[in-house]
């Protein structure tokens, strides 16, 4: 088993459950990690026999384009997602933080995390 890790994809979205957010917009940053099995790609050195990491990198930027209320929804679509399309991924957990959410306080970012796991 081996694991492929993306850090701070970085974003602009729509996300948020206020009307301004749909509107004006903020920053996101995305953390991605899967499980995969890495021998055949270990042994064959042939990149269609692991988990292109651009091809996760598509997925995240195409899901956080799609506008959500909620960050729990846009994490589901991207963990749904990888699964549905990258069969050797046996799980993966996303990281989605809002950068600056307006949240009445000096906050750096609010994060949430979601995992699911092939069955």
């Amino acid at each position: 088993m081996g694991v492929i890790k993306l850090k701070n994809i970085r974003t602009f979205s729509y996300h948020g459950c206020m009307i301004e957010e749909g509107k004006i917009g903020s920053d996101y940053t995305v953390d991605l990690k899967i499980k995969t099995n890495f021998q055949q790609s270990a042994e064959t050195d042939d990149l269609t026999d692991t988990v292109d990491y651009v091809h996760l990198n598509k997925i995240v930027t195409e899901e956080m384009a799609i506008r959500s209320h909620l960050l729990e929804h846009v994490a589901k679509r991207i963990n749904n997602r990888i699964l549905e399309e990258i069969q050797s991924v046996e799980k993966t957990t996303v990281w989605v933080s809002k950068i600056n959410p307006p949240i009445g306080g000096d906050v750096e970012s609010v994060t949430i995390k979601m995992t699911e796991i092939r069955k």
